[in-house]
């Protein structure tokens, strides 16, 4: 583990020595289901990434800014208690997904834009979820987890995803209220999932453009001007997701021997609602997020989870 870690920091410090040359921005996201409820911890319970995305320079027409971006990713997930140490409580597999993510970003003059993304890494004791849980739970004082002997098994993360946005419309004369519609696809050896819905922004302030909003990532700009703009926006945005395949939930691909195994509930709703905040090279955003019930039995049920991001603007 020890050494997994070091090359982590070796692609860490890349990172940052490659942002020095670059307009870019770095940041962090912390998601667990204790930013909503200090008594809710099941499910999806535990998420960070670190990123960096920079600028890449385009031709004049369509393409109004192009960027690059680079992620390392924990995500960790629970059945309805972390007291699981009897088989038959768990009603959702315990699994950990661990991976480096390479991203590409595209926005068109016609406030859209257009993502792609590859991942690779690791589902199982690789990513190692129930170290990061246990310490955690150790360090703040929280009930420790039993349970883990259950988790899904080992195998490789080969991950694609593409993602597509449009403003669609302007709701009032002050540019404080737009109408976007958004569409997603991952396919690969994890998750194979279509999600589609509306995303409604209401600003405190006049909204700014898709190619230059933080709602999509957007913040960087050739003449640097991010450095005097402030953006401050409420948005909700419900979703329908269509579940292919999870591993987290069924188990690997081919031959799985997992112990706690479950079907899928092939349609969900999921919902977000939040805050972004940007004030000169500062990104902030607050999110609740909302999800149905996603595992086949009697027991699961639905859930929810915050989200937690700062990004910092550079150069």
């Amino acid at each position: 583990m020890l050494k997994k870690c070091r090359i982590v920091l070796f692609l860490l410090t890349g990172l940052t020595s490659v942002a020095q040359k670059h307009i870019s921005e770095v940041g962090l996201i912390l998601e667990n289901d204790l930013y909503t409820s200090s008594v809710n911890d099941k499910y999806y319970t535990n998420g960070f990434e670190i990123y960096y995305r920079y600028l890449n320079h385009v031709k004049k027409g369509h393409v109004v800014k192009n960027s690059t971006e680079f992620r390392v990713v924990q995500y960790i997930y629970n059945p309805q208690t972390i007291r699981a140490a009897n088989f038959f409580v768990n009603d959702r597999p315990f699994a950990a997904l661990l991976f480096a993510e390479a991203g590409f970003q595209k926005f068109f003059v016609k406030e859209q834009v257009l993502k792609y993304s590859f991942q690779l890494g690791f589902m199982g004791k690789n990513a190692f979820g129930e170290e990061v849980q246990q310490r955690f739970h150790k360090t703040f004082g929280y009930e420790r987890v039993e349970g883990w002997q259950y988790q899904i098994d080992d195998a490789l993360l080969v991950q694609a995803a593409f993602f597509y946005a449009k403003n669609m419309v302007v709701l009032n004369d002050d540019n404080t209220i737009d109408l976007l519609a958004q569409a997603e696809i991952k396919a690969g050896t994890i998750l194979n999932e279509i999600t589609a819905g509306p995303v409604l922004r209401m600003g405190f302030k006049n909204l700014l453009p898709v190619s230059e909003s933080n709602l999509y990532d957007a913040s960087l700009r050739y003449d640097k001007n991010y450095r005097e703009t402030t953006e401050f926006y409420f948005f909700i945005s419900p979703k329908l997701n269509y579940q292919i395949y999870d591993a987290t939930i069924q188990g690997r691909l081919w031959s799985d021997a997992s112990p706690v195994t479950f079907d899928l509930v092939r349609f969900r709703f999921q919902g977000q609602a939040g805050f972004k905040f940007r004030k000169n090279n500062w990104n902030l955003h607050y999110t609740f997020n909302y999800t149905t019930q996603e595992a086949e039995n009697i027991v699961n049920k639905g859930y929810f989870y915050g989200s937690i991001g700062v990004g910092y603007l550079l150069q």
